[in-house]
């Protein structure tokens, strides 16, 4: 059984947070009070292997443990390749397993990883913290959280709570940034960045709207992008103002180390923007048909702007693209506070 009790007890911990890049960030932010109360114990992660390049390079993570299970929709018999890979990595014997991600798939991850040290346990979400209740079946132990609440407050409750971790509102402001890069390059550019593309089309800001707030900042403009859509709009914003250039492409390694060095982002809900606040750098998020109170963290540098619509975060509408009625002016005006 776990000492929690001894600050000096070396332990292993296995942390399952599959995706998105978001809410990988949304959870990696525990690492710190972890590390804080158990200098000792050995952290590893399972991630979707696209979005490995989030973890990678932080000094709290001892192995990041990349999977494909995304590969098993196009491909069935890849269930197999997937359940030799875990049970590899399941040879860690690890003391702890959390899954904080609370889908069936990871629950099913968590036990296939945990189990083989006597005393060790699986923690997640109860049935009624999640969408998917079954999972919770998996674990030995779980936490209850609204499944409304605040995504990083739900984060830190599963993994800290567990390990009788206690932190505050207050310690979550003064936290110390934690993404890292390849290259330390701390030198700071003049560039504000446009985040374009989100997961979802009623999660993105009209081009013509992110033109309008250059026009009006006049300054700077990086605009980055992951995948050819939103290269097109990068190109396209480019074109039109002299203010505006495209990043060119690179990694998440790269995009992580282009918000650090940057003044303030801009952008919708999703994980480039969220990284802004990974990195306490400046940052307006854009909110729509998601929950602003729920989906991000508010602090002094770290501002959201949010459409009128109400928004249900347990039913969110497809068809909400109030995102679009947000005036380019309301978002100039936070911006020019946080310049």
């Amino acid at each position: 059984m776990i000492d929690i009790k001894d600050k000096n007890t070396s332990f292993k911990i296995c942390i399952v947070k599959l995706s998105a890049m978001g809410d990988i960030i949304h959870a990696m932010v525990a690492l710190q009070f972890i590390k804080k109360q158990f200098p000792n114990s050995k952290i590893d992660w399972i991630v979707e292997n696209g979005f490995k390049g989030v973890l990678e390079n932080n000094p709290h993570i001892d192995n990041i443990l990349p999977v494909n299970l995304k590969s098993i929709k196009s491909n069935k018999s890849e269930i197999f390749t997937q359940i030799k890979l875990l049970n590899k990595y399941a040879k860690n014997n690890y003391d702890l397993v959390i899954d904080a991600q609370g889908l069936i798939k990871s629950a099913i991850v968590s036990k296939i990883l945990g189990g083989r040290v006597v005393g060790s346990q699986i923690i997640g979400f109860d049935k009624d913290s999640i969408r998917e209740g079954i999972s919770s079946w998996f674990y030995d132990k779980t936490v209850s959280i609204p499944y409304e609440n605040n995504v990083i407050d739900r984060n830190i409750k599963v993994l800290c709570k567990s390990l009788d971790i206690s932190v505050s509102a207050k310690d979550l402001m003064k936290k110390d940034s934690f993404l890292y890069s390849k290259e330390n390059d701390t030198h700071k550019t003049n560039n504000i960045i446009f985040v374009v593309g989100a997961s979802k089309s009623n999660k993105i800001y009209p081009k013509e709207k992110y033109l309008d707030i250059a026009h009006l900042l006049k300054e700077d403009i990086l605009v980055v992008w992951g995948n050819d859509e939103e290269y097109s709009i990068a190109q396209w914003l480019s074109s039109q103002s002299n203010f505006i250039k495209t990043a060119p492409k690179g990694n998440l390694d790269d995009l992580k180390r282009t918000i650090s060095q940057s003044r303030l982002v801009i952008g919708a809900d999703t994980g480039p923007t969220h990284m802004a606040w990974a990195l306490n750098i400046p940052s307006i998020t854009i909110f729509g048909n998601t929950p602003e109170y729920r989906n991000t963290c508010i602090t002094d540098i770290n501002k959201v702007i949010k459409s009128a619509s109400e928004v249900n975060p347990l039913k969110l509408d497809k068809n909400d693209f109030s995102i679009n009625e947000i005036k380019a002016n309301d978002i100039v005006l936070l911006a020019k506070e946080l310049l």
